[in-house]
């Protein structure tokens, strides 16, 4: 594959991975309860990326391109997981629980699966591989291993800088747990992930 063809595509991933979104503001909400939690979730939104791949190389995630309703369900489904996501934070904060998922010290496995699930059910990012992907391969071939090298260096991108902010979060954590700044972030990334998720809900039914 040509160099310069993949320079060109990892440069788009660099502006894809810092125009925030649900994976951005996961990270970040689950770095609260520390580093490894954080880098957990950015694994599974890596791990998310490689499936999209996957799946478009399969010939999957064609479907979504090619049927409105099979994309509906899909953005019904992270919209409503979403939305889930942030009400539940908001709702065990309300009853002063500070978490992510439920308590600061989440388990990584919750993190990752959390962050799995968020990029997975979100179409946005097949239709990425299924519009944006073949432009850069040879005449456009489609094929198994060209799909999933792509699909690897989005990973690759999207995890290294998630992972950056899991770590800035963690470093300063003590700052961050200070209870305003605390409350401020906890019931803001909440606020946001539940806001994503009712706009992709609306959106979902027009």
């Amino acid at each position: 594959m040509d160099l310069s063809l993949l320079l060109g595509f990892a440069g788009l991933c660099v502006l894809l991975a810092l125009t925030p979104g649900p994976d951005t503001f996961l990270v970040l909400r689950f770095s609260l309860g520390g580093t490894r939690a954080g880098l957990a979730a950015a694994t599974g939104s890596a791990t998310g990326s490689l499936l999209w791949a996957l799946a478009v190389a399969a010939g999957l995630a064609t479907l979504l391109e090619q049927s409105a309703e099979a994309y509906r369900v899909v953005k019904i489904a992270g919209g409503l997981y979403l939305l889930w996501l942030g009400v539940r934070a908001l709702i065990r904060r309300g009853r002063g629980v500070g978490d992510v998922d439920g308590a600061y010290g989440v388990r990584p496995a919750a993190a990752m699966r959390a962050g799995l699930l968020s990029n997975v059910l979100n179409p946005k990012v097949g239709l990425f591989f299924v519009a944006i992907v073949p432009q850069f391969l040879p005449g456009h071939d489609v094929t198994l291993g060209a799909t999933l090298l792509l699909g690897a260096i989005f990973a690759a991108i999207g995890f290294v800088y998630f992972a950056l902010i899991a770590v800035a979060a963690g470093k300063a954590i003590g700052w961050l747990r200070r209870p305003r700044v605390e409350q401020a972030i906890d019931r803001g990334s909440a606020g946001i992930i539940a806001t994503l998720g009712v706009t992709t809900l609306v959106s979902a039914t027009r």
